[in-house]
């Protein structure tokens, strides 16, 4: 059945500029701005999460149990899953000075990076890995069967390293043609 001329313009979806990777023209498109403040924002929960626990502000680390107090930033979440499915070797790990270095050089990281929009491939990879562990500490959940914030953060990460969202409100852009990150695509 073919469709008459006015009904195809009625049907058709209305043009969105697509983003254009060579470094002429490039069009941002409203969904670009979200992706933005998407990858801002995760990026703040790292930051936030590290500068909690180096300082203690009261918010999920007490001063009493900051970092810079002598505290360790995984035990109060790792000695808590003990009686969990991998309980045990997470609680094993727990206050052990390698593991608290690993983990908050890796909020740091990860949080920075994203703040800035540079090395969203590494980042989401890192970042995911990060979140996996913690979501497999805490197996079985309790208020689901398989899904929590952690994984909902994982699958972000992933979806803001395709999405290039580096590339609006952060460095992306200039990271992407520094001499490193075209030697070793990977830090793209």
């Amino acid at each position: 059945m073919a469709l008459t001329e006015g009904r195809h313009q009625h049907d058709a979806a209305p043009h969105t500029p697509v983003v254009k990777h060579d470094r002429g023209q490039q069009t941002t498109r409203p969904a670009d701005y979200a992706w933005a403040v998407a990858r801002i924002t995760v990026g703040w929960v790292f930051l936030w999460a590290f500068l909690d626990k180096v300082f203690g502000w009261g918010f999920a680390t007490p001063s009493d149990r900051a970092w810079i107090n002598g505290g360790s930033p995984t035990t109060g979440f790792l000695k808590g899953t003990s009686e969990h499915a991998f309980g045990g070797f997470f609680a094993d790990l727990a206050g052990q000075t390698w593991v608290d270095w690993l983990f908050m050089i890796g909020l740091l990281g990860i949080g920075t990076a994203l703040v800035l929009g540079a090395g969203m491939r590494i980042t989401a990879a890192t970042g995911g890995l990060l979140l996996v562990l913690m979501w497999a500490a805490s197996l079985p959940l309790e208020t689901n069967p398989f899904v929590d914030e952690h994984i909902v953060y994982a699958i972000v990460l992933v979806a803001l390293a395709l999405a290039d969202a580096g590339d609006t409100l952060g460095i992306g852009g200039w990271w992407r043609n520094t001499r490193v990150v075209r030697r070793f695509p990977i830090l793209k």
